[in-house]
């Protein structure tokens, strides 16, 4: 990676994506966190990006470890509630045919 590199907003999201697990394991407090996350939107290059996360370990990679990705379970529950959703509504409608 070179550090001079400038960062686009998918970078600066990845690692506010990667402080929040971090915080959320209980590396960073909130005000860290906060700090932190202030410091990403004005970070101009990768090593500014790199230099905020250095002191932490690193995250396993989701996709490796079969973890769903950010948004997978939420796009997962709402076809669940839509399925459930459609279901209550044919059988509202078979019920209000059959009476």
């Amino acid at each position: 990676m070179d550090v001079e590199l400038r960062a686009s907003d998918d970078d600066r999201h990845r690692v506010v994506a990667d402080l929040h697990r971090h915080t959320t394991a209980g590396r960073l407090t909130l005000d860290e966190f906060s700090e932190r996350v202030g410091a990403v939107w004005t970070a101009r290059t990768l090593g500014d990006l790199a230099a905020l996360t250095r002191d932490l370990p690193a995250l396993p990679d989701d996709r490796a470890t079969g973890a769903p990705a950010a948004g997978q379970g939420r796009r997962e529950l709402l076809v669940l509630f839509a399925v459930a959703a459609l279901t209550l509504l044919l059988l509202g409608g078979f019920l209000a045919v059959t009476r």
